[in-house]
């Protein structure tokens, strides 16, 4: 699950901003803020991870060790596993 403030700390742990992620990838901050709030596609989340300079993974919640979430794709339900 993309979530916004996990990239937005991934930025603060790479020591970057909004705007040298914004300028890093030839668009505005407008256009990343929109993209960073909607439903980002894959090709844009490779390049905000690009830009940041962090693997793009880091960009998604970790799941916790004792379950894991999935959201459902046809509802969009999170779904909790617990992991044995």
């Amino acid at each position: 699950m993309i979530d916004r403030l996990i990239i937005k700390e991934a930025m603060k742990r790479n020591g970057t901003s909004v705007n040298e992620v914004a300028d890093k990838m030839g668009i505005s901050r407008v256009t990343l803020s929109t993209h960073i709030n909607g439903n980002p596609s894959t090709e844009i989340l490779l390049r905000i991870a690009d830009a940041i300079g962090c693997p793009v993974t880091e960009l998604f919640e970790q799941p916790k060790k004792d379950s894991v979430s999935l959201i459902c794709p046809h509802c969009g339900k999170s779904i909790n596993i617990k992991v044995e």
